[in-house]
């Protein structure tokens, strides 16, 4: 085989490869929530995904709000080595009936503080929340976050997707529907897209690949 020919080739599946590799990473950069088990008017576990986008500084706190227009008469907050969990509980502005039970009073915030080095750079970790009862007859569940960094600096994980684009910080939101499964719960849009777009670069290059290696017919003199 000619040696440009497994040049070119060699450089199609690299280019292929990056495609997948850089759209993967991009969509996976951002604080996310998941669930295993959300199911409107049952309880869930959340599930936030916190990756640390620096070189040089750690993560060391996380602020998650809760939603207060649809309140959890039960919030249970996951307890992690070498991390401190404190649960915020706020007056509602009017009463609330989440299933048998009229509430007006709830949790409105959990903060997990670092009481050791934090999620270091470029690594990612977890906090999960136990919460009950999920609202009926709503779509999602936006759960705004404060990320703080070693170095002081907050990134505030709030904004929300106008026009069909995506927000540079979107807060993390959980879809609900009528039966949620695992794999329905824990794929993030944006994640999703990547995928489909790193796919088809894929393909792309792979076609190039087999055109490029086809034999060339010889000349007609």
């Amino acid at each position: 085989m000619p040696k440009r020919f497994i040049l070119r080739a060699g450089a199609i599946v690299a280019a292929s490869a990056l495609v997948v590799i850089g759209a993967a990473s991009s969509a996976s950069a951002h604080v996310t929530v998941s669930s295993p088990d959300a199911k409107p008017g049952g309880y869930a576990k959340l599930v936030f995904r916190v990756p640390t986008e620096s070189d040089n500084t750690s993560t060391t706190k996380l602020v998650v709000s809760l939603p207060k227009d649809h309140p959890f008469a039960h919030v249970g907050a996951q307890v992690k080595d070498g991390w401190k969990v404190e649960k915020k509980e706020e007056k509602l502005p009017a009463e609330v009936k989440v299933g048998d039970v009229t509430l007006t009073k709830a949790i409105t915030t959990v903060t997990w503080t670092a009481t050791g080095a934090g999620i270091p750079p470029n690594d990612f970790d977890e906090f999960s929340l136990s919460v009950g009862k999920l609202p009926e007859g709503v779509d999602a569940l936006s759960f705004p976050a404060d990320q703080t960094y070693s170095d002081g600096e907050v990134v505030k994980w709030a904004d929300v997707a106008k026009d069909g684009a995506e927000a540079e910080h979107p807060a993390p939101t959980l879809k609900l529907a009528a039966a949620v499964t695992p794999v329905a719960a824990a794929t993030d849009s944006s994640d999703t897209v990547a995928r489909w777009l790193g796919g088809g670069g894929l393909l792309v290059g792979l076609l190039g690949l087999a055109f490029g290696l086809r034999p060339r017919r010889a000349a007609v003199q």
